[in-house]
C-alpha cells in the first residue's frame, strides 16, 4: 500500500522589484497587472494609500508597497505597474517598480522565516531560484491593515 504523499504542490510566484530587491507574490491572488494610470487621491487616508483607480468600471484602491514596507517613496518609471490583487476584503492594487517573471517554487526551494524583527513581518519565506533569493510576501500582513480608515 502506497503511503500518502505530504508534499505540497509547487506554487507559482510573480517576481516583482521594489528598488534593488526582488519579491514574490503568489500568482493565485493576482487578478490583473496594469500599466500605470492616473490615481485619484483620497483625503484622510494613510500615506501608503495612493488613492483609487477606475478599472473597467470598478473603483480599486491602490497602495504603495514601498511606503507600506517602510521603503523610500515610489519612483514611477515606464516599468512601474499596478498589480490588482483579489483578496477576501475585495480587490486592491499594489504599486510596484517592475514585474520581472513568473517562477515556480517547490517546498524544498522555500525557506520559512522564523524571526519577527518588527511587529509587522511582511515576508512569509525566502525562495531560492538558482543563486537568487526572492522574498515571498505575506499578502495578509501587507494589506491586512489597509482596510482601517
Amino acid at each position: 500500500m502506497e503511503a500518502l504523499k505530504t508534499v505540497n504542490e509547487p506554487i507559482q510566484y510573480i517576481v516583482i522589484k521594489l528598488g534593488d530587491e526582488q519579491y514574490g507574490i503568489d500568482i493565485r491572488y493576482i487578478e490583473n497587472i496594469v500599466r500605470m494610470q492616473r490615481i485619484t487621491r483620497v483625503p484622510k487616508m494613510p500615506e501608503y494609500i495612493k488613492g483609487v483607480i477606475n478599472l473597467r468600471g470598478e473603483v480599486v484602491p491602490v497602495m504603495s508597497l514601498r511606503l507600506k514596507m517602510y521603503l523610500p517613496e515610489d519612483e514611477l518609471t515606464k516599468n512601474s505597474r499596478i498589480i490588482i490583487l483579489k483578496l477576501e476584503q475585495g480587490a486592491i492594487g499594489v504599486l510596484v517598480d517592475e514585474v520581472r517573471e513568473v517562477v515556480t517554487l517547490g517546498e524544498e526551494q522555500i525557506e520559512k522565516v522564523s524571526y519577527s524583527a518588527y511587529e509587522e513581518n511582511f515576508i512569509s519565506g525566502v525562495g531560492k531560484v538558482g543563486e537568487e533569493l526572492i522574498s515571498l510576501l505575506d499578502l495578509n500582513a501587507v494589506v491586512g491593515t489597509t482596510t482601517q480608515a
